[in-house]
C-alpha cells in the first residue's frame, strides 16, 4: 500500500512539473503576445499615408526578422551579423522602427538648439560644420534633421557611416531622392573611421552619395566633426570602447556628441557620481533590468549600463534624460549631448583651464580673481591687504575632487553658461521635495523691496529664489554688480533658469503665454530646440518630464501648480462651487475700489468662513503643504495672538484657540487689501490667485515689453549666480565683507526659536556684509520676532520698517506682520578660513 501511494506521489509530482513548465511557457507566450500586439498597434497606426496591406505586411516582416528569423552563421564577423538581421528587413526598417525607436527627434533637436546657439554666437572655426552620423543606416536622422535645421545648406559635410550594406543601399537611395550633395555614405566599421580619408570637395549629382568601401574620395587635409551622433547604435556595437574613444579623436574642440539608446541601470551605480547632469528618472527597477537585457540580448542588442557610463565618462555632460517608451511597454532610453571633457588651451592662453575655474570660483565666492599667469604676485598684494585667498566655491571643489581622480568636471562645467553652480541632486536635502517647486510665483511685494533696499549698481545682493520674479525686478531696477540667488529646492532655481532661457530665445509674445497666462501649447518643442541650450541639464530635464505644465488642455496651468497651487486650486473651486463665480469675476473687474468694496462682503462671507477654517485652513496640513507656512512660522502667528490676547502660553494647546489665532491672520491679511488696493489694475497678486493667471493690465514688471527688451541682452545675466544651498552654506563662501544686501524673505521665521543654527547664520551674514553698508531686509509672520535679539547681539541695528496693526495695509501682499532692515554697525570676529586646495598639480 505505501508503495502505490509513492507511485501516486511521484505521478502527482510529475504532473506538477509539467504545469509548472506549463505555466512558464503561457506567461512567456502571453508577454509576447502582448508586446507583439503593442507592436503591431503602434505600427499598423499610420503618422504618414500608407495603405494597411503594406502596413501589415511591414509588421509582419520585422516581426520574423526580429524574433523568428534565426541568426545567420554564414561569414565571420560584426558585418555578417548585421546583414543577418537586418537584410530582410531593411526595406521596412524606417516604417517599424517610428514607434520603438523613440528620442531620436527630441535628441535632434537638442542637439540642433544646441548648434544654432553655438552658430550665433561664431563658435564655428570654419564657416560650416560637419556632421558624422556613426550607426546611421538608412538616413533616418539626416532626414529628419531636416525639421530643424536646413541640413543640405547648414552642414558642409555629413558623412552617414554604417556596417552594414543593406542599410546603407536605403540610405543611398532616400538622399538620391532628396538631392542633397553634402552626405557620403560611408559602409565600413566605425572604428576604422578618419575624416582625412575624405574629401571635402562637394561632388554634385549621383556620385555625392558614391560608397566609399575604406577607399579615399580624395586627398583632403586633415579636419574635425563638429557634430556625432549616435542613434541607438552603440548599443549594437561589440567594441564599444574603441568607438567611443575613437570619437573624442573625430570630434572638434568645439564640437558636440548627442547619443540616443535604450539602457538600463540602478540609480546605485551612479548615486556617487557628480559629472552626470542630474540622475531624475535614471533609476530602473530590478525586474526590468532583467526582462528588458534578456529581451533585447536576442537580437544582438546590449543594454548593459556600461556602455552609457563609458560615454559620459569620455565626454563632459552637457545634456542628458532618461526616459520610457510607455508605448511599448515602458522600454527606458536616455539621450545624451556631450564635449570634449577638457579644456583647450592655447600658445596665447596656456593655462586657459585653470583661469577659467579661477574665475567661475571668483564669481561665486566674491574672492579676488587671481589668474594664472600673475598668481605669485597677486597673492602677495593680497596677503599685504588681508583679504582672505583661501575662500572656495563647492564649484571649484567639485572640480579638484573630479581632475584628481581623472573624471569629468561636474555638467555645470560644459553649459552654455555658468550661473548654476554646482549641487548634488542626489541628496536627501534636495531629494526632500520630491521634484516639486512650493511658489510659482513670489508673495513678497518687489515695490516695497525697491523703496527700502534702493540698490545701486554697485550692489552685492544675495536673495532667496522663491519663483525668483523680486530678483529679476532687482535685475530692472539698477543691474547690481552681483546677485546670488539662494534656495534650497532645486526645482525653485529650475524655474527661474527657465524664465531667463525664456527671455534669451523666445519673442515677447511667447514669453507672455508662458509667465503671463502660464499655457503654451508648443512648449515642448520650443523646450528641445529653442530654451534648452539656455538651461542646466538637471533643469532641462525637469521641465521635459513636467512640460504638461504649460501644455495640459485641463485648465491648469503654470500658477496652480506647485504647493501653493494646491492652496490656489482648493479656493477657486470652493468658490466657484458656492456660485461665487460671478462675484470673483466682478472683483477682479472693479475699476474703482469702491466698486470693489462693494463686492467683497459677499465673497468675504466663504472665504472668511469661520467652519471652513477650522476644519481646513487652520490644519497644520494646510499651512505646510499647500500654504508653504512651516511649523516654526505658525507657531510664531498664534503666539503673536495669545500676547495680544493677553493668554497663557498653555492656550495654544487649544484647537480653537490655534484656529482662531489662524483666522484673526488671515482677516488681518484680505480685508485691508480689498479696502486699500485695486485688484484689477495694481494688486497683480491676487488677480492671479482667482482667475490663475495675469492680465495685461496687471501683471508684474518683469513682464512688460520693456523688461524682455533689456533682459533680453545676452549679458543681462552675466553678474547672476544661482546656488541650489542652505543660505549659511552660500553665506559661509562668500569673502567677507563683500556683500552689501541680503534679502532674505521670511527664512528665519523657519528656524525653531533658540536654535544654534539661527545664530549661525546670522554671524555668518555679519562676516559676509561689508560694514556700514551692509543690510538685511526680511519679512516675518511675527511682529516682533524672537530672532532680531540675535541680530541686535551679533553687531546689528534693527528697525522695523512695516508693522501690520489689525486692519492696516503694509503692501499688496499684507501677508507679513512685519518687515525690518538690520545694518551692520560692528563687525564680528572673522571666521576660520578654509582649507586651501590649488589646481596647480592637475592636468585638465
Amino acid at each position: 500500500m505505501s508503495l502505490q501511494n509513492f507511485s501516486s506521489s511521484l505521478q502527482l509530482l510529475s504532473l506538477s512539473l509539467d504545469s509548472y513548465r506549463l505555466q512558464i511557457f503561457l506567461s512567456v507566450l502571453a508577454v509576447v503576445c502582448l508586446l507583439s500586439g503593442a507592436f503591431f498597434y503602434a505600427f499598423w497606426k499610420p503618422n504618414v499615408s500608407i495603405d494597411k496591406t503594406s502596413k501589415a505586411g511591414s509588421f509582419f516582416k520585422f516581426f520574423y526578422a526580429s524574433f523568428l528569423k534565426p541568426h545567420s552563421t554564414v561569414g565571420v564577423g560584426q558585418q555578417a551579423a548585421l546583414e543577418s538581421f537586418y537584410k530582410a528587413q531593411a526595406d521596412v526598417y524606417d516604417i517599424t522602427r517610428k514607434k520603438l525607436l523613440r528620442g531620436r527627434e527630441d535628441m535632434l533637436g537638442l542637439v540642433a538648439g544646441q548648434l544654432k546657439h553655438t552658430s550665433a554666437n561664431g563658435s564655428w572655426p570654419s564657416s560650416k560644420p560637419v556632421w558624422v552620423d556613426i550607426g546611421g543606416g538608412t538616413g533616418y536622422n539626416i532626414e529628419a534633421m531636416q525639421a530643424y535645421l536646413d541640413v543640405s545648406s547648414f552642414f558642409s559635410h555629413i558623412y552617414l557611416v554604417d556596417l552594414s550594406p543593406s542599410l546603407c543601399e536605403i540610405a543611398r537611395k532616400r538622399f538620391d531622392r532628396l538631392g542633397w550633395q553634402n552626405v557620403k555614405i560611408v559602409c565600413k566599421d566605425a572604428r576604422s573611421f578618419n575624416l582625412i580619408d575624405y574629401s571635402r570637395h562637394t561632388q554634385t549629382g549621383k556620385n555625392a552619395h558614391k560608397w566609399a568601401h575604406g577607399q579615399p574620395l580624395e586627398t583632403a587635409a586633415t579636419h574635425k566633426a563638429d557634430l556625432v551622433t549616435l542613434s541607438y547604435s552603440l548599443s549594437m556595437i561589440p567594441d564599444y570602447h574603441s568607438v567611443v574613444d575613437s570619437i573624442t579623436s573625430l570630434l572638434s574642440p568645439k564640437g558636440i556628441v548627442g547619443a540616443v539608446d535604450f539602457y538600463v541601470q540602478s540609480i546605485v551605480e551612479t548615486s556617487a557620481r557628480t559629472y552626470t547632469g542630474g540622475c531624475m528618472n535614471r533609476h530602473v527597477n530590478w525586474l526590468s533590468r532583467v526582462f528588458w537585457r534578456a529581451w533585447f540580448d536576442t537580437d544582438r542588442v546590449g543594454l548593459e549600463a556600461a556602455r552609457r557610463d563609458y560615454l559620459e565618462y569620455r565626454f563632459g555632460t552637457l545634456k542628458t534624460v532618461d526616459e520610457r517608451n510607455y508605448l511599448l511597454g515602458g522600454i527606458p532610453y536616455y539621450i545624451f549631448l556631450g564635449r570634449q571633457r577638457g579644456f583647450v588651451s592655447s600658445a596665447d592662453s596656456p593655462d586657459e583651464a585653470q583661469d577659467f575655474i579661477e574665475r567661475l570660483d571668483a564669481a561665486c565666492t566674491e574672492s579676488p580673481y587671481l589668474s594664472p599667469r600673475q598668481h605669485r604676485l597677486e597673492m602677495v598684494q593680497a596677503v599685504e591687504n588681508a583679504t582672505p585667498l583661501e575662500l572656495r566655491s563647492k564649484a571649484y571643489r567639485s572640480a579638484v575632487v573630479n581632475l584628481s581622480s581623472n573624471l569629468p568636471l561636474p555638467s555645470m562645467f560644459y553649459q552654455n553658461n555658468q550661473r548654476r553652480i554646482y549641487y548634488n541632486d542626489q541628496l536627501e536635502k534636495h531629494t526632500q521635495f520630491n521634484n516639486d517647486y512650493i511658489y510659482a510665483f513670489t508673495w513678497e511685494d518687489p515695490r516695497a523691496d525697491e523703496r527700502l533696499l534702493k540698490l545701486s549698481h554697485d550692489d552685492v545682493v544675495l536673495c532667496l529664489t522663491s519663483a525668483g520674479d523680486n530678483l529679476l525686478d532687482y535685475l530692472l531696477q539698477s543691474s547690481p554688480r552681483r546677485i546670488h540667488a539662494v534656495d534650497l529646492n532645486p526645482n525653485q532655481n529650475h524655474l527661474l533658469e527657465l524664465k531667463i532661457a525664456a527671455y534669451q530665445s523666445l519673442s515677447y509674445a511667447d514669453f507672455w503665454k508662458m509667465f503671463g497666462e502660464g499655457k503654451f501649447p508648443a512648449f515642448r518643442d520650443v523646450l528641445i530646440t529653442k530654451l534648452s541650450p539656455h538651461l542646466s541639464s538637471q533643469a532641462c530635464q525637469y521641465w521635459l518630464n513636467h512640460a504638461s505644465i504649460f501644455t495640459s488642455s485641463t485648465g491648469h496651468g503654470l500658477y496652480e501648480t506647485g504647493g501653493s497651487g494646491h492652496a490656489i486650486r482648493l479656493i477657486r473651486w470652493l468658490l466657484w462651487t458656492l456660485g461665487l463665480g460671478s462675484e470673483i469675476r466682478k472683483l477682479c473687474s472693479a475699476r474703482t475700489l469702491n466698486e470693489q468694496r462693494e463686492i467683497w462682503p459677499k465673497i468675504r462671507r466663504v472665504l472668511l468662513n469661520r467652519a471652513l477654517h477650522w476644519v481646513l485652513i487652520s490644519t497644520t496640513w494646510f499651512s505646510w503643504k499647500a500654504a508653504g507656512v512651516p511649523p516654526a512660522q505658525r507657531s510664531m502667528i498664534i503666539a503673536d495672538y495669545l500676547d495680544q490676547e493677553s493668554l497663557q502660553p498653555a492656550g495654544s494647546q487649544s484647537s480653537n484657540t490655534r484656529g482662531q489665532a489662524i483666522w484673526e491672520y488671515m482677516v488681518n491679511t484680505f480685508d485691508p487689501v480689498v479696502r486699500e488696493t485695486l485688484i484689477s489694475d495694481d494688486n497683480y497678486f491676487y488677480l492671479l490667485c482667482t482667475q490663475g493667471k495675469y492680465s495685461r493690465r496687471c501683471h508684474p514688471r518683469y513682464l512688460t515689453p520693456r523688461a524682455h527688451a533689456k533682459l533680453a541682452r545676452p549679458e543681462a545675466f552675466e553678474n547672476l549666480r544661482i546656488h541650489t544651498d542652505e543660505i549659511q552654506e552660500v553665506i559661509s563662501r562668500i569673502a567677507p565683507g563683500t556683500l552689501t544686501v541680503a534679502a532674505i524673505m521670511d527664512s528665519m521665521d523657519w528656524f525653531t526659536p533658540g536654535s544654534d543654527e539661527a545664530t549661525a547664520q546670522v554671524k555668518a551674514l555679519n562676516c559676509a556684509l561689508k560694514l556700514g553698508v551692509g543690510r538685511v531686509m526680511l519679512r516675518s509672520a511675527s511682529l516682533r520676532p524672537w530672532y532680531i535679539a540675535v541680530f541686535e547681539s551679533c553687531g546689528f541695528s534693527a528697525r522695523r520698517v512695516a508693522c501690520r496693526l489689525p486692519g492696516t495695509c503694509i503692501d499688496r501682499v499684507n501677508m507679513y506682520a512685519s518687515t525690518w532692515m538690520l545694518a551692520k554697525n560692528e563687525g564680528l570676529a572673522p571666521r576660520p578660513l578654509m582649507s586651501s586646495m590649488g589646481l596647480q598639480e592637475l592636468e585638465i
